[in-house]
């Protein structure tokens, strides 16, 4: 599993909207622009292709900032926030 930061700015609601929802299925929304994503390869270039068919070039900017597992656990985290949950990993 891969951790991925995605971030976006996408000029047009409609856009930024659609983009938004493909992000939702792949990963946790934490700051409006900002999905932090715990991926497969796989699903990584699934996520990838389906951003890139919504994505206008010229307008918008997407940012994909991959973190090995060791800078995943650096990353700290204040006030009302929740760290990806791995799959993995079940809580009773």
């Amino acid at each position: 599993m891969e951790n991925i930061v995605i971030a976006y700015d996408i000029p047009v609601d409609k856009r930024r909207n659609k983009i938004a929802s493909v992000l939702k299925d792949y990963g946790v929304r934490v700051q409006y622009s900002v999905f932090e994503c715990k991926l497969k390869p796989e699903d990584f270039l699934k996520l990838k292709n389906a951003l890139e068919k919504i994505v206008n070039k010229k307008e918008d900017r997407l940012y994909f900032y991959k973190l090995c597992e060791e800078c995943y656990k650096k990353v700290e985290r204040k006030g009302n926030v929740q760290p990806i949950i791995d799959e993995e990993v079940l809580i009773v």
